[in-house]
Order: C-alpha cells, then sequence, then structure tokens
C-alpha cells in the first residue's frame, strides 16, 4: 500500500538543526547551511547515511560522526567520477573506432549500421533507426552538418555516425549484428568473448551515466549483473571471489579495456593516488579485497 507524500521543506537551517537532534557533530553549523544549500540535501543524504547507526531507520548517527565525514565522502565521489570518466572516455572512443571500423572492413559496407540486412531482428532495427534519426536531426557537429550540405546520402557512413550517437545506442546497435562472426571479430579485439563483452559494455555505459549525471559511484550496488568469467580469459583477471555489484568490479573491468587501449597506461598509479589522498575512505565498502 502507498501513502502521500507528507514531509515539508526545510530550510538549511532546519536541517542543521535537525541533523545535531541525531547526533551529528558539527562544528560550524553556518559552514554546514552553505554546503546543503550548494549541493542539496537530498543529494547529500547519501554521503550521510553511511554514518549512521543500525538500524538505519532509528535515524540516529554512530558516536563520533561528524559533517565533515560526511563531506570527505562526497568530494571522494566527485573525485571518483572524474577519474573514472577519464578512463572510460579513453575505452568508450576506441569501442566507437572498433565497431565502426571493423564492420566497415569486413563487410565492405561503410554504411552497414544504416543498412536493415545486416541485423538480425528488424523490429529492434527500426527502434533504433528512430534514435538514429533523432540524434542525426538535433546533430550541430560541423562535420554532420557539412555532410548534409554536400552529400545525398540519407545516412553519413559508420564512423561518422558512431561520433553522435549515445554509448547506449552504441551498444544496441552491436548486439543486434546478425552475423555472429562479425560479433566475435569485434569482441576478439577486446579480447572477450561476445556474452562477456555485451555485459561489460553495458556495465561501462552505466558507470559511465552515473559519472556525467554527477550519480554516487563510490559504494553503490549496481543493480547490472556482469557476466563473470566461467574459464580462463585471455589476459589477466581477478584471481579471487569479489561481488560483481560493487565499484572495485567496475573499475576492474574499466581496466581490462584500458590495457588494451592503452598498454603503458597508468590508471593504477592514480586509483591508488586517489585512495592516498582520502584515507579515510572504507574500500571495503567499494568491493574491494583484503590487500
Amino acid at each position: 500500500m502507498t501513502i502521500h507524500f507528507h514531509k515539508t521543506y526545510q530550510t538549511p537551517a532546519d536541517i542543521v538543526a535537525l541533523l545535531q537532534s541525531r547526533g551529528l557533530n558539527i562544528d560550524n553549523p553556518k559552514r554546514a547551511e552553505h554546503y546543503i544549500r550548494s549541493i542539496g540535501y537530498y543529494r547529500f543524504s547519501a554521503y550521510l547515511y553511511p554514518l549512521l547507526q543500525m538500524p538505519k531507520e532509528a535515524h540516529q548517527y554512530k558516536v563520533g560522526s561528524t559533517f565533515q565525514d560526511a563531506l570527505n565522502l562526497y568530494r571522494f565521489d566527485k573525485k571518483l567520477r572524474l577519474f573514472l570518466f577519464n578512463e572510460i572516455e579513453k575505452v568508450e572512443i576506441a569501442l566507437r573506432s572498433a565497431l565502426a571500423n571493423i564492420a566497415a572492413e569486413e563487410t565492405g559496407n561503410i554504411f552497414w549500421m544504416t543498412d536493415v540486412s545486416m541485423f538480425a531482428n528488424e523490429d529492434k532495427f527500426n527502434r533504433t533507426m528512430t534514435l538514429v534519426d533523432k540524434e542525426l536531426t538535433n546533430s550541430k557537429e560541423d562535420f554532420i552538418l557539412h555532410f548534409k550540405k554536400k552529400y545525398s546520402n540519407t545516412y553519413p557512413p559508420a564512423w561518422m555516425l558512431m561520433e553522435i550517437l549515445p554509448l547506449g545506442i552504441v551498444t544496441r546497435i552491436y548486439e543486434n549484428i546478425k552475423s555472429n562472426a562479425l560479433k566475435k571479430k569485434i569482441s576478439g579485439y577486446f579480447n572477450l568473448p561476445v556474452p562477456m563483452f555485451i555485459s561489460w559494455l553495458t556495465v561501462i555505459t552505466l558507470t559511465r551515466n552515473s559519472c556525467c549525471h554527477h550519480s554516487r559511484v563510490w559504494n553503490k550496488m549496481y543493480a547490472v549483473n556482469p557476466k563473470v568469467a566461467k574459464k580462463k580469459l585471455k589476459r589477466p583477471w581477478i584471481s579471487e571471489e569479489v561481488s560483481p555489484y560493487r565499484t572495485f568490479y567496475e573499475i576492474c573491468i574499466i581496466k581490462w579495456f584500458v590495457d588494451i587501449v592503452s598498454p603503458n597506461n597508468d590508471m593504477k598509479i592514480h586509483l591508488q593516488e586517489l585512495l592516498a589522498d582520502f584515507p579515510m575512505i572504507d574500500i571495503k565498502a567499494m568491493g574491494f579485497p583484503t590487500n
């Protein structure tokens, strides 16, 4: 059964007083009000939640918990998003290039992305094309405007279209490719079998979206369960049981792709530096195994 939403608006000063009444230590109430006004209490409350005693529903904070503890979590999460997005950018660019160019090379069809004969499910193709048409119509990219002005083709070649499509649409296009041999050729570039490639590509897309929309990532429980390798992979992978729902697993997936795209990368070093800057962060909550 549902109930009517009964909560009312509270000012930052009201919220600070409420947090103090629940046992949260706030040395500088005016400073706390400023952060709540700037960040928004609803967003910030996600970083206060780990500080609550059990049961969480009692809304009482653990002894010694401070507003600064939550602010440290918030700042760490922000830097973690920037770190992840920077690494995902490398992966995303490589994914787009591989998909557009490998398929064009193998088929000899530079317009394969808009050719219905290339795809297994025509209904899925048509739904995807609706999204493609929307992106193409709304695009203000110079290269798209130039193509429309100079050429009579309805659609640009694959490598142009790939630059303006959201990563989620790119994943849909790959999933619907009819030729299993072509799908294996593309996933093989990243040393993965097709099902795992699709699964991990979905994880990267969701993580990217979380970073773009400034959503919490540091201790998030992901709804999508990435496929776990049932046999030895072609490259080094996690050697012990870890939760596939946690941030550590997402980071490892990104690292897998980064190691292929940029073999001499410094991703691990940057992660270690970030964790060293925030020694108060409980990395177990992120799914990191011991040591």
